[in-house]
């Protein structure tokens, strides 16, 4: 090799996508907030929606190395607190604090696991102080009664809200609508799966096309585990939510391709016009929507997706979502 075509080499290297460890030590950052500042949008990465690993491209790392303030204004945007340091911004007591989480006015954005193997979840610095400024009378005074009731009664949403965060910025990111089936899939125990989708090559193709279990991913055995169980719903009117959300994204996948079988390519068609997609909370009707869902959660750009539920429809829906049996059945 040349010398000439040596140097183009190493500026080709150079500009090349790096992995997440590289672009943490570049960024001045700890592998984990990296990992959530992608997740977040913060830090702009390839193959998020292809399920390969995430890459940096060294204009991106650029871009945020020339950030005013860089690197502590980075670090500020993904700065998280437990439940201790969260209590003490706000200048609650921990319990306090927890209360405010169990119901919903806080809602964490990733977790970790103490030394005995306990979630510890984490919330956004950022969001925390917003909170704080945006509702002072719940910071201060007496708990309302609304508050006090919900905690009586054993309410707590902190996993609920981290699911729903966690799938509607990976919905976001894709188009394909098998992936956006995948998402919704992962939400479900393979019972309620295999009642709404009972054919195996179509949740085999799921399978594949899920997602890493989340960013951050854990290491440990114990970390897998109870990743496992949190993006689990388990509630009854979120398990129905994604039902309904699994099988409209599954008719839209069906016509844009059919799952490979054994022997057989799939066969790609494209997007046809009038293809049903997830409905949007608002316009769903006679379904219960689970908290922590919202339209405003899907992000800026993206529009609303498909049209309302047909008058006389609902019939249909339930039978396809495995809640109600076919015409004999039902009798």
């Amino acid at each position: 090799m040349t010398v000439t075509e040596a140097g183009r080499a190493l500026a080709a290297g150079a500009g090349a996508p790096v992995s997440l460890g590289r672009a943490a030590q570049e960024l001045a950052l700890r592998r984990g907030d990296v990992d959530l500042a992608v997740h977040l949008g913060v830090i702009r990465a390839e193959g998020l929606a292809c399920g390969t690993r995430p890459r940096i491209r060294r204009a991106e790392i650029d871009r945020l190395r020339a950030l005013p303030g860089f690197p502590e204004s980075l670090r500020d945007q993904v700065r998280t607190a437990g439940t201790a340091e969260g209590a003490s911004l706000l200048g609650v007591g921990t319990s306090r604090f927890t209360g405010l989480a169990r119901i919903g006015c806080i809602s964490p954005v990733a977790f970790c696991l103490n030394r005995y193997r306990t979630v510890v979840w984490l919330y956004l610095v950022d969001e925390l102080l917003a909170f704080a400024a945006r509702e002072p009378h719940l910071i201060a005074g007496k708990s309302p009664v609304g508050m006090r009731t919900m905690l009586e009664a054993g309410t707590d949403r902190r996993a609920r809200n981290w699911r729903s965060r966690r799938v509607d910025r990976l919905l976001n990111r894709t188009e394909d609508p098998w992936r956006r089936a995948a998402l919704h899939a992962t939400a479900l125990d393979p019972v309620q799966l295999a009642e709404v989708v009972d054919d195996p090559y179509e949740r085999a193709y799921l399978a594949r096309m899920a997602p890493d279990s989340a960013f951050g991913r854990p290491a440990s055995v114990s970390g897998r585990e109870a990743m496992a169980r949190l993006i689990l719903a388990d509630d009854p009117d979120e398990i129905l939510w994604r039902r309904v959300n699994l099988t409209l994204e599954l008719e839209q996948a069906r016509e844009t391709r059919s799952a490979p079988r054994p022997g057989c390519d799939p066969v790609l068609r494209p997007f046809e016009a009038g293809s049903v997609r997830p409905l949007p909370e608002e316009r769903v009707q006679d379904v219960p929507v689970p908290d922590g869902h919202s339209s405003a959660s899907r992000g800026p750009g993206r529009a609303a997706r498909g049209p309302a539920v047909r008058p006389g429809a609902g019939r249909g829906l339930l039978v396809r979502i495995g809640l109600r049996g076919h015409g004999r059945r039902a009798r």
